[in-house]
């Protein structure tokens, strides 16, 4: 066994991934505080080809140093776009079809590992602030709502750890890996 090289990895170039089909998935931060978690999730942005990431409220945006320390370049490859308010964002998503869920814990939630995505669809997953999480609203204007099953003691998962499985989760269920 060997690592392998950058070479032997046959990654794209930014000029090929900006080309290349990308998931049915789009990535909606609401609020999100912390410019390290808004780097991550450009860089699962990167590795899983999402169409696009939506800064709203008072995420962050690109360029800046901290969000550049973990996106390692991946603000160069995926695409984004800052809105204001989060839920004008979701309405926009919802009219061009498509599905809106929200990762949050609700009463009515859906958890992930029961989540059956229907394979001809478009969706938007929508993560909160990392105190307050999902707004009400946009709560309020989703499809539904995930949740992530846990185990421990603690409530809740880092952003971007969620964001990943949450991802990686629907890419293997819409066959997209």
């Amino acid at each position: 066994m060997k690592k392998l090289s950058m070479d032997e990895l046959e990654r794209l170039s930014v000029e090929e991934f900006k080309e290349t089909k990308k998931s049915p998935i789009v990535l909606v931060l609401d609020n999100v505080r912390s410019l390290n978690n808004v780097g991550s999730a450009f860089r699962t942005g990167d590795a899983f080809r999402v169409e696009k990431i939506y800064l709203c409220g008072i995420t962050g945006q690109p360029p800046h140093r901290d969000i550049q320390k973990t996106a390692l370049g991946a603000t160069e490859s995926v695409d984004w776009e800052y809105s204001l308010h989060t839920l004008d964002t979701v309405k926009k998503l919802k009219s061009e079809g498509y599905q809106i869920c929200a990762l949050e814990q609700v009463d009515q939630s859906v958890m992930l590992n029961e989540f059956s995505p229907d394979k001809g669809k478009k969706y938007a997953l929508v993560f909160g602030n990392e105190v307050f999480g999902v707004e009400e609203e946009v709560l309020k204007a989703c499809d539904q709502v995930l949740e992530i099953p846990q185990l421990g003691t603690k409530h809740s998962l880092n952003i971007s750890v969620s964001l990943g499985i949450a991802v990686w989760d629907l890419m293997v269920k819409l066959k997209q890996l």
